[in-house]
């Protein structure tokens, strides 16, 4: 039997029309997804995914529930059409999907929690406006070192917020400390570095957050986790998470802290994979994939023409 690990994007994956032709496609299974995200959320989901406005979409506040909702309705699709994963994880945002996908959450509370989640952080960023960038080129050691060396804690803040690839990392912090480092990124003499402004809405994953970890790990303790069925691998560790209670204590570290994608990466093809499954809007994930596993396939499930052209190209597989 073939073995997949599905993997859920986060925020940046947004894009208007997201879900909608998977809606047309098998409205029986996403339709009434949406509708009730709609009821939890006190907005009309679908309008907002599949039409816009764009200024809407792109508010934190409504791109973390939008993306979750998306992105589980691909999963649904999927699961009726193919075998389980062996294995899940999801980067940032993308690691509620993930357990919600493993059964250590109901869908109903995860959503809550992604709304809870996405008001707390576009909260820090109405306070303390920040910034994030990639820096794409130098290993993550040079990144870590240069933010040590501009970075003062205070208006200059700035830190690793994700650990996406050998030579992609991001910083988070604020615009005076993302500049900084952008500023020693160009002057280092390295010929191959980039740095790219990230189109996001708050300074995700950085000290910076700390002023409402407590708060929302008191939504974390209301909520009920369950033991993972299927292995999630959690991005603040880059491990395996084995019950409720890791999972939940995952969720809260990975508020304030980074995400450690290459090495959960790592541990996922360790489950012995024959593919990786972006199962969500944009194609983000597929492409780290194929640059820190290349010898896995690698296929995106973010619409439903892909879905069809994944399930083609799994079944000869299936059937041997």
């Amino acid at each position: 039997m073939i073995r997949t690990a599905y993997l859920y994007p986060g925020q940046g994956s947004q894009r208007i029309g997201m879900g909608r032709d998977l809606a047309e496609r098998h409205p029986q299974l996403v339709r009434p997804l949406f509708a009730a995200a709609s009821d939890v959320l006190g907005f009309d989901l679908a309008r907002v995914c599949w039409e816009g406005p764009e200024d809407v979409l792109r508010r934190t506040d409504v791109t973390q529930p939008a993306i979750f909702v998306a992105s589980l309705a691909a999963h649904s699709v999927l699961v009726q059409r193919l075998p389980l994963p062996v294995v899940v994880a999801g980067h940032s945002l993308g690691e509620y999907t993930a357990l919600v996908a493993a059964g250590a959450l109901d869908w109903v509370s995860a959503l809550r929690l992604v709304r809870r989640r996405g008001q707390l952080m576009a909260a820090v960023n109405a306070g303390t406006p920040g910034a994030m960038a990639a820096v794409i080129g130098p290993p993550a050691s040079d990144v870590e070192a240069w933010c040590a060396e501009v970075g003062d804690g205070g208006d200059l803040l700035v830190e690793v917020a994700n650990y996406n690839a050998d030579t992609q990392t991001v910083v988070s912090g604020t615009v005076a400390g993302v500049a900084a480092l952008t500023e020693r990124a160009q002057r280092s003499g390295l010929a191959d570095v980039q740095v790219t402004k990230l189109g996001v809405g708050a300074p995700f994953h950085c000290s910076l957050m700390r002023g409402v970890e407590k708060e929302f790990a008191a939504d974390l303790a209301a909520t009920e986790f369950s033991t993972p069925r299927i292995p999630v691998v959690a991005n603040a560790t880059g491990r395996t998470v084995t019950s409720g209670a890791q999972a939940r204590a995952a969720l809260r570290a990975q508020l304030a802290g980074p995400v450690r994608w290459r090495q959960s990466l790592d541990t996922i093809a360790g489950h012995g994979l024959d593919a990786f499954v972006e199962v969500g809007p944009g194609r983000v994930l597929t492409g780290l994939c194929k640059r820190s596993h290349p010898d896995i396939g690698c296929h995106s499930a973010s619409d439903a023409r892909r879905v069809d052209r994944l399930v083609a190209d799994l079944s000869p597989v299936l059937s041997t």
